[in-house]
């Protein structure tokens, strides 16, 4: 039986914008994008090995998984919308299940791949089509999370809310590769932290259920006291008088039934966050992709590919160590406001990414790890933060939608691109993400908001 609605997610019923969310409720959530994006990336510590014992060649292991990304990208946007009108926690539940689902069967395919039961061909096939189920229906998590959260803070506590569910699915993407050395199993080999993620899972699934009170999809983010200014154009321009006075009052009459218009991306108050989160993301994803593959190499381990495990989770770990420091140390206790996140991020994975270009030693490529690590765990958030502050409430649930879409793009292409050209030109690869970086540093710098002027909130009407 679902538990009673509470007081704030009923509709007609407003809730202190001052109030934050329970700390259980915010741990539940916090879990469920953890253990999608740790499980997402987990596969970063094996798939090297195993495309290594499969014969296969590193690109096509990348290209692999791009299928799934791309169908993130397109359903992310659409599971957004249709939570403003089912609910985000059905949504929740509904990525689990294809995030589960997806893990299990391609663990299958991978063991059956390795034992010789299919030819390489075929496992990666397969094991692509099995992906999908991720993309697919595990889209439908993240965007909801989100929007959750954002529709329950107020605007000036939205940039550390969301860093902390920013930094869960930023921490999964490091801790996920750390922890899948240490799930090998004897008897399933290397394909067993597909089998282990998916059993976490469906912990979560479970819990998310049981914990989660049902939420009223009429809420989407109509709250009925809050003054939010909006945006009138493109970045850099001032809120106006008439734009309050609308948004206030279309949020206090707004029939219960009512659905925001379509936010499109080409919004100009959008436009400058995607552009920074799509380059980013993209500088991000080369670095996650290419990584595994560099520890091999510079480590002289192809003979030996089981060895890199340890190293890889070595370093990954580092990493992981790094993004808790920025997401939790140094955005709440410096107050870094969107801009300033992304900015300062950028430099620092500029620095990062120059050092695991330039060296080859596993001290020296854990120092550069952890330093990019710290850097894309200030821009995540900040990228994040500003998109939804750009906004209006009543249109978070499909800037989050935009958000999920945003991240999954950098993900098609740049992991399988970047390891083709690290195999090419190792040291042109590093160039191309130090490039990204400062592109972004300097695009920032001109397009970007100022964060006083996208934190700056009305106190409640009476």
């Amino acid at each position: 039986m679902s538990a009673p609605l509470p007081p704030e997610a009923e509709p007609g019923a407003g809730f202190d914008p001052a109030t934050r969310l329970p700390n259980d409720r915010m741990a539940l959530l916090f879990m469920v994008m953890l253990v999608t994006a740790a499980g997402n990336t987990a596969m970063q510590s094996v798939m090297p090995a195993m495309g290594t014992r499969l014969g296969v060649a590193d690109f096509w292991v990348s290209l692999a998984y791009s299928w799934s990304a791309l169908l993130w990208v397109f359903c992310a946007p659409r599971w957004a919308r249709l939570s403003d009108k089912r609910g985000r926690k059905a949504l929740m539940n509904l990525g689990l299940i294809g995030f589960i689902s997806s893990f299990l069967f391609c663990g299958m395919v991978m063991w059956a791949g390795l034992n010789g039961w299919l030819s390489s061909l075929w496992t990666l096939l397969i094991f692509a089509l099995f992906r999908s189920l991720y993309g697919g229906l595990g889209s439908a998590a993240p965007p909801a999370v989100q929007a959750y959260v954002a529709a329950r803070t107020s605007r000036a506590q939205r940039t550390q809310s969301l860093a902390v569910i920013s930094s869960s699915f930023g921490l999964g993407t490091v801790v996920g590769p750390a922890l899948a050395p240490l799930v090998i199993l004897p008897f399933l080999g290397l394909p067993s932290p597909f089998f282990a993620f998916a059993a976490f899972g469906l912990l979560v699934l479970v819990v998310l259920k049981w914990r989660l009170p049902d939420d009223a999809p009429s809420y989407a983010a109509r709250g009925r006291i809050f003054a939010e200014p909006s945006s009138t154009g493109a970045a850099g321009e001032r809120y106006d008088s008439e734009e309050h006075s609308d948004d206030h009052g279309s949020a206090a009459t707004e029939p219960s039934g009512a659905t925001a218009e379509r936010l499109s991306w080409k919004d100009p108050r959008l436009r400058p966050w995607l552009i920074s989160g799509l380059v980013g993301g993209h500088a991000n994803a080369i670095v996650l992709g290419v990584i595994g593959f560099m520890l091999l190499d510079r480590l002289a381990l192809r003979a030996t590919p089981e060895l890199a495990a340890g190293p890889t989770g070595l370093v990954l770990m580092a990493g992981a160590f790094a993004t808790l420091v920025a997401q939790w140390g140094l955005i709440p206790n410096l107050k870094l406001g969107p801009r300033n996140a992304t900015l300062w991020g950028m430099a620092l994975a500029a620095v990062g990414s120059a050092i695991l270009g330039l060296t080859s030693s596993l001290n020296a490529i854990t120092l550069g790890f952890v330093i990019a690590s710290l850097g894309f765990g200030l821009f995540r958030p900040g990228f994040t933060a500003g998109a939804s502050l750009a906004v209006k409430r009543s249109e978070q649930g499909q800037v989050a939608g935009i958000v999920a879409s945003i991240n999954g793009a950098a993900y098609v292409i740049a992991p399988a691109a970047g390891v083709w050209l690290y195999n090419v030109a190792p040291l042109e690869s590093f160039a191309l993400i130090v490039g990204l970086c400062l592109f972004v540093l300097v695009w920032g710098y001109r397009a970007l908001q100022p964060d006083e002027i996208l934190v700056d909130d009305d106190p409640p009407r009476p």
